[in-house]
């Protein structure tokens, strides 16, 4: 299995997880497998062997520290996205808490 694989194995048990104990349903966004809150608003996604949040503070300062998280360019044309991460599978043991928190800041009525 390659590690890829096993980052898409992990991004599904979370997933699974989630939509078991919210109303998380699974998704597509930008072709990439993502989870969405209630609302239908994407709060997390995988993409090449890592997984994304859409995160506020003080999650997305703690994950930014991570070392080889950055902010998500979906482009790859120099245009992160602001509040969301990407993280790499060497951080795979934080993902379930990350989407956790991702979930509960986009579940959150403005």
């Amino acid at each position: 299995m390659s590690a890829d694989t096993d980052a898409r194995a992990i991004y599904d048990a979370i997933a699974a997880e989630l939509a078991a104990t919210s109303p998380t349903t699974r998704s597509k966004m930008f072709s990439m497998p993502c989870l969405k809150n209630s609302n239908g608003k994407a709060f997390a996604g995988f993409r090449r062997g890592a997984m994304v949040f859409k995160l506020t503070t003080p999650q997305h300062a703690t994950a930014l520290a991570l070392p080889g998280v950055r902010l998500f360019d979906p482009s790859e044309q120099g245009r992160p996205w602001k509040e969301w991460v990407e993280v790499p599978a060497e951080h795979a043991s934080q993902w379930l808490e990350l989407a956790q928190a991702a979930y509960r800041y986009m579940d959150t009525p403005p």
